[in-house]
């Protein structure tokens, strides 16, 4: 579905991963990055969205060639950041390219008459392709596949022809895989899977899936094809969701993990939306129908097949990427209490990041809302390395406007932790003065140190995890340094170990 990207990260990032302990989740990932001085946030990227052009409609799909994100879906225009519909827009129909540095558009701009719904660059940064509903491009007959000279931008020859949706793309040496709802390619049975190569022509390789594709990734050694999808059957055998296929014969290797998917009934049907692939970890989204149904994440081993972990927040996961030691899940999870983690009634997070290790939430809580078309949030990712780019419908990205596309860095610096509101003081007995105090949010960090001051003297200092969905006490302290008839005034001043917010202050007349 998109290139396969050997992310580079700093090593505290990969260190804390795989130090995020079963209990409070990533507590000692967060000390590890405290002491090796990272940029003022805890996972790869800041949760600080970036300067970024935006869609007037849905991204379904980005894929990454060195410094270019292409971007594809149901939009026909872009805009700047920040601005209005109708107000700068250049015209892109369903196809962009934008600068990773930036975030502004190329001056590529292909014309398209039909939606994007699949995007995949080959791993030389020399071709990028693009499926979906499209016929032509700039005129010219290109049934539902098409791929452009990177250094150029030019449409090539190659020309495999698909009888319908293409929703999946990978590249791997010199093949292209496909995925999707079709039934021919090149005027011969493909069902619902190919593969074509570079020159265009189309290969054996014919899983032949009884159902539609949403997904395909190969390990990064490029000895097995992940496909996904809501398919019971492929590659003659009996496999749902998901399968592990030879990449030259088709022939499905074993994968455990998929039982974890519950088969479909009448009231549930589970479907894979994403794979991603990182060393010796294969990464699968779900997104279930019917109340209740499986929505998760699984991690799975890329030699046994076996499960490592697996993540059950109900809510649709449409995309998943990991990068360093972090996997960043677009969703709309809105409750995850079978992890042990926040339950319904406690808001929808479109954008999570759970460690690659163990599946525990991680230090980042931006989040979108839901808009365009489809209505669902985040659906798609891509990464160069030290950046998160992220698609789909949403119109508003951390509260302020940004439609269908947005992008998330390793730029120093990270969120500021929110501004404590005014501790609660009172005094209960002569000569004493109680005092206490909630802790805050910082969104890409969860260990925040407190400490508390009457006027300019330091009372105590203290360490808490805090999440958006749960801001505990972070202590009540009694005050005997004070006389009766004073009126101190408390502040509290937190800090994520780079910046420092100073919060309202409080007063009380002391007994």
């Amino acid at each position: 579905m998109k290139k396969l990207v050997l992310a580079t990260v700093t090593v505290a990032a990969v260190v804390a991963a795989a130090l995020v302990p079963s209990g409070p989740p990533v507590q000692a990932a967060q000390q590890a990055k405290a002491k090796a001085a990272a940029p003022g946030f805890g996972s790869a990227v800041s949760s600080v969205a970036r300067p970024t052009w935006q869609t007037d409609d849905s991204v379904n799909a980005l894929a990454t060639a060195g410094n270019t994100v292409y971007a594809g879906g149901l939009f026909t225009r872009i805009r700047p950041g920040g601005k209005a519909i109708g107000e700068g827009e250049a015209v892109r129909p369903y196809v962009a390219s934008f600068n990773r540095t930036t975030g502004a558009p190329s001056g590529w701009a292909p014309r398209l008459n039909g939606a994007v719904w699949s995007i995949a660059t080959s791993a030389d940064g020399r071709w990028v392709v693009i499926g979906g509903d499209f016929t032509s491009v700039d005129g010219v007959p290109r049934n539902r596949a098409a791929m452009f000279n990177v250094a150029n931008g030019q449409l090539t020859s190659w020309n495999p022809s698909v009888s319908y949706r293409v929703s999946a793309l990978a590249i791997s040496g010199n093949t292209v895989y496909l995925g999707g709802s079709f039934g021919r390619v090149a005027g011969t049975t493909r069902n619902r899977l190919a593969a074509v190569s570079l020159n265009g022509a189309l290969l054996p390789w014919n899983p032949d899936a009884d159902d539609d594709v949403h997904a395909i990734d190969l390990t990064d050694d490029g000895r097995r094809v992940l496909v996904g999808g809501g398919f019971t059957k492929v590659a003659g055998g009996n496999h749902y969701a998901l399968a592990m296929l030879d990449p030259i014969n088709a022939k499905a290797y074993p994968l455990p993990a998929a039982e974890a998917i519950p088969p479909p009934t009448d009231e549930c049907v589970s479907r894979v939306k994403d794979i991603d692939t990182q060393g010796n970890r294969i990464f699968v989204g779900n997104a279930g129908s019917g109340l209740g149904c499986y929505d998760g994440i699984l991690a799975a081993d890329t030699k046994t097949g076996k499960l490592v972990w697996q993540s059950k927040c109900l809510g649709a996961t449409e995309a998943v990427k990991a990068i360093g030691g972090w996997l960043y899940k677009g969703s709309h999870a809105h409750d995850c209490s079978q992890d042990r983690s926040f339950g319904d009634g406690s808001g929808i997070r479109h954008l999570l990041v759970q460690s690659t290790t163990t599946g525990k939430f991680g230090p980042w809580f931006p989040n979108t809302d839901v808009g365009g078309t489809t209505e669902v949030g985040p659906l798609a990712f891509t990464s160069g390395g030290n950046d998160l780019w992220a698609g789909g419908d949403f119109l508003s990205v951390n509260g302020k406007p940004q439609q269908g596309l947005t992008r998330f860095t390793n730029a120093a610096g990270g969120a500021l932790p929110t501004r404590p509101a005014a501790p609660k003081v009172t005094s209960p007995a002569k000569a004493r003065t109680t005092v206490t105090f909630p802790a805050v949010v910082d969104t890409d960090n969860i260990t925040l140190t407190y400490t508390l001051y009457r006027g300019t003297t330091k009372l105590g200092t203290w360490t808490r995890n805090s999440y958006p969905w749960s801001r505990p006490t972070v202590t009540t302290y009694t005050d005997t340094g004070v006389r009766s008839g004073q009126l101190p005034a408390y502040h509290v001043e937190v800090t994520d170990g780079r910046t420092r917010t100073k919060g309202t202050s409080a007063t009380v007349r002391v007994r």
